[in-house]
């Protein structure tokens, strides 16, 4: 982990954001807790969400303990009145919502044929219907009259997601959603986006239990032209400037963040990577369990 008393070391000048409110879905760990952090240090008036307090109570203090401005609100994206309720609170609390990332999401790791309905029924609401869910409501509750910036995060789901079939058909539906979004909403002044990241050191790497999956982890750089993951600040530096002023003309894209894994070929698998530096802005960072030195 880098010297926390350092705070976040962005690409981005300072105060970038200031004067702007954007949420954050999922904010509480991973990806979502990053890119919070990120933008908070520069200037950003930030709203965490998740389902349990705990989390993002810890989220909120750390970017606080940092100088930031961070608040958060507790509710269940898969729930249309909890959303409109949020929503609607958030606005008449702090005024109008300038940013969204839509980033919480969960799925596990199954075969097709053993995935019951009720749990593809599930990934999609999480993965898709929630990020709907909140993106209807901030653009009818604020940013249509304002304009904004909408970041959905999808996934490397371009060649099929085999043992994760649930969450390849949840994000390529949102994929096409934030498509479908930046062309009716592109009237209001608000554009919709995609990151699709591949393989990152998150937190969600230590989800999944199984050891098979935990042993393969730390050989997935093997798969990507780069020879390396990404790290979460490489993630949260793409959602960071699709937020900002210099992407006001880019709407509709879905920009993969895979070190190139996603044009993987058994015809020319990787050859082994020199020279790619990761890039590690993010302060309090902490790698998962499968990749830390020593198991």
């Amino acid at each position: 982990m880098k010297d926390a008393a350092a705070g976040y070391l962005s690409v981005f000048r300072p105060g970038l954001f200031t004067g702007k409110r954007i949420i954050v879905t999922g904010g509480g760990s991973g990806i979502g807790r990053c890119t919070a952090h990120e933008l908070a240090s520069l200037g950003a008036d930030v709203i965490i969400t998740g389902r349990g307090e705990d989390k993002l109570k810890t989220v909120v203090q750390e970017i606080t303990d940092d100088g930031g401005k961070c608040t958060y609100k507790a509710f269940d994206i898969r729930d249309e009145d909890a959303v409109k309720k949020a929503i609607s609170e958030l606005v008449a609390d702090g005024g109008p919502i300038t940013g969204l990332v839509n980033n919480a999401g969960g799925q596990y790791p199954s075969p097709l044929e053993a995935i019951s309905t009720k749990g593809f029924e599930t990934v999609l609401r999480t993965n898709v219907v929630g990020a709907f869910n909140v993106s209807r409501e901030v653009v009818t509750q604020s940013m249509k009259d304002t304009g904004g910036a909408i970041v959905n995060i999808t996934a490397d789901f371009w060649g099929g997601m085999p043992t994760m079939g649930h969450s390849g058909a949840a994000r390529a539906a949102c994929d096409n959603l934030s498509k479908t979004a930046a062309v009716e909403w592109g009237r209001f002044g608000i554009r919709t986006n995609a990151v699709a990241p591949g393989w990152v050191a998150s937190s969600g790497f230590d989800t999944y239990e199984d050891p098979g999956v935990q042993a393969m982890l730390p050989q997935l750089k093997n798969m990507v032209p780069l020879g390396r993951i990404a790290t979460e600040a490489e993630i949260a530096s793409v959602i960071v400037f699709l937020l900002s002023d210099g992407a006001n003309f880019i709407s509709g894209a879905s920009i993969r963040v895979d070190g190139g894994g996603s044009l993987f070929s058994p015809l020319f698998p990787p050859q082994g990577a020199e020279n790619s530096e990761s890039y590690q802005g993010f302060h309090r960072y902490t790698p998962p369990k499968a990749l830390r030195k020593g198991g």
